[in-house]
């Protein structure tokens, strides 16, 4: 399509458009969805005022390998793949969700007092992050596996002169994610407000 059908759809709503395949269902829509929206869930529960979130990311390191009569270049091969941790922030509340996650791993009362320090049976969780559309329909959900806290920080760096949001953060370790099939591209809604006479 040129660059003039392209206008000609935007200012007169045209709709000889190709169809789009991105959104199977919203035809008509070529934004992608934003990365504003979204929640996590662990034990069941949506964790209350996260702000930000870590890529979701893995990597396959790559064995190379070369047998003496081949030529001057290796063979390249997939080897071992790895999960890169997650990082989740959220200002500073009364919530004890990540402070309780990460006392599980080790807590400072209970190895003072010769008590497990370590909560074994439960300091791995299947969490659940959830992306949303404008709209506020879930679009998107990832299942994260097997994760454990590797870093918390309680409160940060505090500044008298300051004028920041204060900001707590866990770093969660993972042995892997798969994108939760189940949920499908919504049906978008539409309105006229105010109501037409």
């Amino acid at each position: 399509m040129s660059k003039a059908d392209r206008r000609t759809v935007l200012i007169y709503g045209c709709t000889n458009m190709p169809e789009n395949t991105d959104f199977p269902k919203a035809t008509y829509r070529y934004d992608p969805y934003r990365n504003y929206k979204f929640r996590l869930k662990w034990d069941g529960k949506y964790v209350a005022g996260i702000s930000k979130v870590s890529a979701l990311t893995r990597t396959t390191q790559v064995v190379t390998h070369r047998a003496g009569g081949d030529p001057a270049t290796p063979r390249r091969m997939p080897g071992q793949s790895e999960y890169a941790a997650i990082t989740l922030e959220r200002g500073v509340t009364h919530d004890p969700a990540f402070e309780q996650w990460a006392n599980k791993v080790w807590d400072y009362q209970n190895a003072e007092t010769g008590d497990p320090a370590v909560s074994l049976k439960d300091f791995r969780k299947d969490i659940a992050l959830e992306v949303y559309n404008e709209a506020g329909q879930r679009v998107i959900a990832y299942n994260i596996y097997r994760c454990w806290p590797s870093e918390f920080v309680a409160l940060p760096e505090l500044d008298a002169n300051g004028n920041a949001v204060a900001i707590s953060m866990l770093k969660l370790e993972n042995e892997g994610w798969e994108r939760d099939m189940s949920i499908s591209e919504p049906g978008e809604p539409n309105f006229n407000l105010p109501a037409s006479q």
